[in-house]
């Protein structure tokens, strides 16, 4: 039974939430509201000096992120949905717009000003109503409106802010900080909607949806805000996520879709202010909305050439990725910010011309910054987006991954034609070996070929791992079993996620003897390692087990027999988390998990349906599927 009548309302709509926050998508979920999860490609740039008050600049940011998600899916998604959420959160304090901090620094400035203050949080919401006429065009209405709380932070010592920045928290939220979790600690009060702080402004947004459907059809005045009154399309089926004949149900909602990334998103630009503001003209408070219509084909714009162009162009930006990668670029200027093309060349041991032109590839490519040095030459300095990702200490280096994916996906990418051609992988053309021998050579081979391999696998891990181990509540388990779990990066995320949780990493004998290279300096005794193959030998017992990144290249016959040891291994109640990209229901993306399947490997790119009718054959229920809003998605599963 749902306590809120409106939510009855919806029910038959295509719902859409237009955000990848697994705040805000928990909120939503936990009041029985179904919907799917579409994150916008807005680009958050709007000029805050253009908004004479913040929460105008929150609101203006809703709205484009809802349109441009209502705009994008009858087009991309090939569905027009019935109803699109937007919102955005923002914090100020002395007038100043917080939004999420770029780094540790920037995470510093800002909780130094809220430390001793009150501030205030506004979430900004926008509704787009999306009604799909005869001639196949769309109309466009939308409710907006925005929520304030007052927030007052303690006076907070520089050990106390340093402590709660190193623990990751404050990197993904508005202001610096997350109030539901590490962060409330730091709240001496709170005046007004606590869920507004977290992301969302559940009882203000329900009330817009109750004077929307249950009252008037013209809106009041608002405390905080403004709405428009708009009528909700015709009712659409809700997007297949589980086989009808399954019996199953996430209790999520449907499965959301993974975001896509690339330069795609550079077509999203702000709508004009929409309608350059209605509050500036003088527009009333029950003034509708006009409709907006959704452009049919039209002549080729300039963005759509550059679109292909970049593609073109796609492999020489991840060569020189992968080059300056392999040079230690990124590691020289960590360690001597400023030098010029001339001295990185003596560094790294190449010419001074090739240097030159490889460092300024990397500037046009946001790696890496120039400015003019002391003799007028331009000095070189590496971006934070390299200072995160691309350093070979970096917490969440991809540098490991990024030498493999040269050494291995970038031989047998270069003979995609012939792999097209013959439905086959190129493997033993490539590298004049089977995909069976390339494995055991690589763990019968020298320290160094191990080596490369566990660091590859680290560094995703490491990347992915948070993600993963967050995205449910696990508090009914106690022991897990990371099946394959090579160096215990995703491991240690479970078990700094979960209190009193504890890990075995199962792998095989010549992993696990390597394994301790890669330990974090105090390592966690409830994470402990045992040897063996997960095909041949018995599986450790385990409360839950997990499966990151394994399925998708094992051949059929093999995938079946892993999921019948696990289920066997399991007792009724025992939880399966699985964690891999899963491709949207009509194979439409997300693309990296397509491009990902044109290595022809003998494993196969699957939809969350699919994994759960695969699942489901071994005796296993799907409780849950989300996306994670990382690299990986994840479902977890119960022993029937």
């Amino acid at each position: 039974m749902v306590l809120n009548p409106v939510i009855s309302k919806l029910a038959g709509k295509l719902v859409v939430l237009a955000s990848a926050s697994p705040r805000r998508l928990e909120i939503l979920s936990n009041v029985g509201l179904r919907f799917e999860v579409v994150p916008s490609w807005f680009k958050e740039t709007l000029d805050k000096g253009l908004f004479k008050e913040p929460h105008e600049y929150a609101v203006e940011t809703a709205k484009q992120k809802a349109l441009e998600v209502a705009r994008r899916m009858p087009v991309k998604h090939l569905k027009t949905p019935d109803i699109v959420i937007g919102a955005d959160t923002i914090v100020t304090v002395d007038g100043v717009i917080l939004e999420k901090p770029v780094d540790k620094a920037d995470a510093y400035r800002m909780l130094s000003l809220l430390s001793g203050k009150e501030h205030s949080v506004f979430t900004g919401v926008a509704i787009v109503f999306c009604h799909k006429k005869e001639n196949e065009e769309v109309d466009y209405q939308l409710v907006e409106f925005y929520e304030e709380t007052k927030v007052k932070f303690s006076d907070l010592s520089d050990d106390m802010l340093w402590e709660y920045i190193n623990s990751g928290e404050p990197m993904d939220k508005a202001g610096g900080y997350g109030i539901q979790a590490l962060g409330g600690m730091l709240v001496e009060y709170v005046h007004g909607d606590f869920l507004n702080v977290v992301g969302f402004p559940l009882n203000r947004f329900f009330k817009q949806l109750d004077l929307i459907y249950n009252q008037s059809a013209s809106s009041p005045g608002r405390e905080g805000g403004s709405a428009r009154p708009s009528h909700s399309g015709a009712p659409a089926n809700s997007p297949l996520v589980l086989p009808a004949h399954s019996g199953l149900r996430p209790t999520a909602g449907p499965l959301p879709e993974v975001e896509r990334k690339g330069s795609e998103h550079e077509a999203n630009g702000s709508s004009k202010h929409l309608e350059d503001r209605e509050a500036q003209t003088g527009a009333s408070e029950n003034a509708t909305l006009p409709p907006m219509t959704s452009r049919g084909p039209s002549e080729p714009k300039k963005e759509d050439m550059q679109r292909i162009i970049d593609l073109m162009d796609g492999f020489k930006a991840s060569k020189a990725l992968f080059t300056a990668s392999k040079m230690c670029v990124f590691d020289l200027l960590q360690s001597r910010p400023g030098l010029e093309a001339a001295q990185v060349a003596r560094e790294v041991n190449a010419s001074v011309r090739g240097t030159e032109c490889l460092l300024e590839a990397c500037v046009s490519l946001g790696l890496l910054r120039s400015k003019e040095g002391r003799c007028q030459k331009p000095v070189f300095e590496n971006t934070d987006l390299s200072a995160h990702y691309l350093l070979t200490d970096a917490p969440r280096s991809l540098r490991g991954h990024i030498a493999r994916c040269d050494d291995t996906a970038w031989p047998l990418f270069s003979r995609l034609d012939s792999a097209v051609r013959e439905g086959a992988s190129q493997r033993e053309k490539a590298f004049s070996k089977t995909t069976e021998d390339t494995l055991q050579e690589t763990f019968h081979n020298s320290q160094e070929d191990k080596l490369g391999f566990m660091n590859a696998m680290h560094s995703m891990a490491q990347v992915t791992g948070r993600a993963v181990a967050t995205a449910f509540d696990l508090s009914r388990f106690k022991t897990a079993c990371d099946l394959g779990g090579c160096t215990g990066a995703m491991a240690y995320e479970f078990t700094k996620a979960h209190p009193g949780f504890s890990v075995t990493v199962f792998d095989l004998p010549a992993v696990v003897e390597l394994s301790e290279r890669f330990h974090p300096l105090h390592t966690d005794n409830r994470v402990s390692f045992v040897a063996g193959d997960f095909f041949e030998d018995e599986l450790p017992k385990a409360d839950l087990y997990i499966l990151a990144r394994i399925l998708h290249d094992l051949p059929e016959e093999k995938v079946h027999i892993l999921l019948s040891k696990i289920a066997e291994a399991c007792t009724p109640g025992c939880g399966l988390l699985l964690s891999e990209i899963f491709l949207d229901e009509d194979r439409g993306g997300p693309a990296r998990g397509l491009l990902q399947a044109l290595g022809m490997s003998e494993g196969r790119q699957r939809s969350a349906a699919e994994y759960a009718l695969l699942l489901e054959s071994h005796g296993f229920v799907t409780a849950r599927g989300v996306h994670t809003g990382g690299l990986l998605d994840a479902m977890l599963c119960l022993k029937a």
